[in-house]
């Protein structure tokens, strides 16, 4: 079993940048593909990065192409998720997710998840 911990949401002004942590123990942490998934109020719950067990794989949604970056220290077990050029329309709950091996985009695909951080981002 793999907990998963995140840090690092706020508030921010349109335009700005934040960069969400997100600490995994309980596991080997390196046998895990990771994402990073944001629901907001009245919205299904969508993936916004994954990355694969090494790094050398990512996957971003048109929505966040360019301005999203996931990397991931497996000496250090966190993932993180670098938010850019930040919009209004970001704003959400982000959640952590954990699953074993192989990289996938669709919730239900992950067994494991964090508590979720707050996102608001002000126009």
């Amino acid at each position: 079993q793999v907990q998963l911990v995140e840090s690092g949401g706020g508030l921010v002004q349109a335009g700005g940048s934040l960069r969400l942590s997100c600490a995994a123990s309980g596991g080997i942490f390196s046998r895990y593909a990771m994402a990073w998934f944001r629901q907001a109020p009245g919205k299904e719950r969508e993936c916004v990065a994954a990355i694969d067990l090494t790094g050398a794989s990512t996957h971003y949604p048109d929505s966040v192409k360019g301005r999203f970056t996931i990397s991931r220290d497996n000496a250090k077990n966190v993932v993180y998720l670098q938010m850019n050029s930040l919009k209004p329309e970001d704003t959400a709950v982000y959640y952590c997710a954990a699953r074993r091996l192989i990289l996938a985009t669709m919730s239900s695909n992950y067994p494991y998840w964090g508590q979720g951080t707050q996102v608001t981002v002000s126009s």
